[in-house]
C-alpha cells in the first residue's frame, strides 16, 4: 500500500489527499493511527518514507511515527537474536528455544532445570535441548520467576519454539517449596469417609476375578529343552537420545558404504615416553599443560598425511578430494555418547598446541558445552581404546573420512632387542581405511611411518 501512496504522491497528487483516500480504501470510516501504519509498512525504509508523507499535511504527528519506527527496529533486533519480547503489560516474557546449528532443525526437549515458582537470573538456564550432536541450553531472558512451562519434555521443537514464559515481577504466581511438594500430592486422599465408600468397589471385582480364573486349566509345563525366557518385569526399556540414534546410524552407514578394511602394527613405546619423562617438568613450567601421548601420536599422523596424501583424501561421487589442509579429529567417550571434535590445522602447531587443544576440547565434551563448530569437518580421525585397557580392535571409519587410527593400551612384553629378550612397553596400532579408495601399500606405509616417528622422534626433528 505505501509502494502505491508513494507512486501517486510522485505523479503530482496532494499527500494529504492521496493518504486520506488509501486509508478509506482500506478501513472505510476509520481514521489513520499509528496501530495501523504498523500493520502494512513492508520495511524500514517505507516507513520512514511514510512518516514523512503524514507530516506534509496529515494529523499524525512526528511523535507517533517515531514509535513505530522504533518499535519496528526493536523488533528487528529480538527476531535476531531470538530474544523473547514482552507481552501484555510487558511483565510476561516468553523463552524460547535458540538458534541451534545451520545443519540442526530441531531437537527434543530433553527436561526442564527449573520449575514453576522457581526464581530464575538473566541467562541463567532453565532447560536443555538434546539434538544429534550436541545439548543446548534455553536461558531466561529476563530475571523473575518461572510461571508456566508451556511444551513437555520429550517434545520435539524448533528454534524460535516457545518453551516457558517468565514473570519478571513475579506477580501471580504460586511459589512452591520443595517441603510442600509432598502434601499436595497426599491431598486427595484427605477424607476418611472416601476410604470406606472405595472399599466395597474393588472387594466383588477382586472377588469376581478370582472366580473367573478358577476354571482356568495351569499352563501346560515346559520340556528341559525349551529356554527359559526372563520374565518382563526385570527388563526396562527406554528411549534412545538423539545422540545415541544419530550415532547409531552414522556407523552403520559407514558400514554400508565403505569397503573397510584394517590393518595392525606394533610400536615400541619406549623413547617417546623416555622423552615424555625426561621433559614432563620443564614443559609444564613453561606452557602450562601436561605432555601427553596424544601429542606424540597426533604429530605422527600429521606427518604420515603429508607422506601418504591419498589417506587424506575422500571419494564424492565420481571425484577424489584430495584436501591441502590437515585437520585431526579426536574420537572422546562421554556419558551421552561419543563425540568428535575437531584440531584445526594441525600440521602448523608445536606440542603444546596440540595439548592444550586436546585439552580444552576434551573438557568441553564432558561438560556438554561443545559447540557444533568444533565437532564439524576434520580430515582424519584418532580414537584411543587404550584409556580404558582396550589392547586391540578394528575402529570404524567417521564419514566422510576415509581412515581413521585406532591407539591402545601400552603393554609390557617381551621383545627381542639386538638378539637379546629385554621387556619393552609395547603398543597395538591399527588402521581402518576405505578400500575403494586407499590399496594396501599405501595403508601399510602410512602406519609404518606412524611406527617410525613413534619410535624415534627425533625423525620430526630431521624431516626423514
Amino acid at each position: 500500500m505505501l509502494g502505491v501512496v508513494r507512486r501517486r504522491v510522485a505523479s503530482g497528487g496532494s499527500s494529504a489527499s492521496v493518504l486520506r483516500q488509501s486509508f478509506k480504501a482500506i478501513r472505510p470510516g476509520a481514521s489513520a493511527s499509528g496501530e495501523e501504519i504498523l500493520l502494512h509498512p513492508r520495511g524500514l525504509t517505507h516507513v520512514r518514507n511514510f512518516s514523512h508523507h503524514v507530516l506534509l499535511g496529515c494529523s499524525i504527528g512526528l511523535r507517533q511515527t517515531r514509535d513505530v519506527i522504533s518499535s519496528v527496529h526493536s523488533g528487528v533486533t529480538m527476531q535476531k537474536w531470538i530474544r523473547p519480547f514482552s507481552s501484555g503489560d510487558g511483565d510476561l516474557v516468553e523463552a524460547v528455544v535458540p538458534f541451534m546449528g545451520e545443519s540442526i532443525s530441531d531437537g527434543t526437549l530433553a527436561k526442564f532445570l527449573k520449575n514453576p515458582g522457581d526464581r530464575v537470573e538473566v541467562d541463567e538456564p532453565i532447560a536443555q535441548i538434546e539434538t544429534d550432536k550436541v545439548t543446548i541450553d534455553v536461558v531466561s531472558p529476563e530475571a523473575g520467576v518461572l510461571k508456566e512451562h508451556v511444551a513437555k519434555e520429550g517434545d520435539t521443537v524448533e528454534p524460535s519454539t516457545k518453551i516457558a514464559i517468565i514473570s519478571k515481577s513475579g506477580e501471580g504466581v504460586a511459589h512452591v517449596a520443595p517441603s510442600e511438594k509432598i502434601p499436595e500430592k497426599a491431598a486427595p486422599k484427605p477424607s476418611p469417609a472416601a476410604t470406606p465408600k472405595e472399599e466395597p468397589k474393588h472387594k466383588p471385582e477382586t472377588t469376581a476375578a478370582e472366580k473367573t480364573k478358577a476354571p482356568v486349566p495351569s499352563p501346560p509345563k515346559r520340556s528341559a529343552t525349551e529356554p527359559q525366557l526372563p520374565p518382563k518385569e526385570r527388563e526396562r526399556r527406554v528411549p534412545m537420545t538423539r545422540l545415541r540414534k544419530r550415532v547409531a546410524t552414522r556407523l552403520k552407514d559407514s558400514q554400508n558404504t565403505f569397503a573397510m578394511l584394517t590393518t595392525f602394527n606394533e610400536v615400541d613405546m619406549t623413547n617417546l615416553m623416555k622423552l615424555r619423562s625426561e621433559y614432563k617438568d620443564a614443559f609444564v613450567e613453561k606452557h602450562g599443560v601436561k605432555l601427553g601421548l596424544m601429542s606424540g601420536f597426533v604429530k605422527a599422523a600429521v606427518s604420515a598425511l603429508q607422506h601418504q596424501p591419498i589417506i587424506n583424501a575422500v571419494i564424492d561421487g565420481d571425484d577424489i578430494i584430495y584436501r591441502d589442509y590437515i585437520d585431526i579429529s579426536i574420537a572422546v567417550g562421554t556419558p551421552k555418547g561419543l563425540v568428535v571434535p575437531v584440531i584445526r590445522n594441525a600440521d602448523g602447531m608445536n606440542f603444546a598446541e596440540i595439548e592444550k587443544e586436546i585439552n580444552t576440547l576434551a573438557k568441553k565434551a564432558n561438560d556438554g558445552t561443545i559447540s557444533i563448530d568444533e565437532m564439524a569437518g576434520g580430515s582424519f580421525t584418532i580414537s584411543n581404546g587404550g584409556v580404558y585397557g582396550s589392547l586391540i580392535s578394528t575402529p570404524i571409519i567417521n564419514p566422510p573420512q576415509s581412515a581413521i587410527l585406532g591407539m591402545h593400551s601400552v603393554v609390557t612384553r617381551p621383545m627381542v632387542v639386538g638378539g637379546n629378550i629385554v621387556p619393552r612397553p609395547m603398543m597395538y596400532l591399527a588402521l581402518t581405511y576405505d578400500h575403494r579408495l586407499i590399496d594396501g601399500r599405501e595403508a601399510v606405509f602410512f602406519l609404518r611411518r606412524i611406527k617410525d616417528v613413534v619410535e624415534d622422534p627425533r625423525r620430526l626433528l630431521l624431516d626423514i
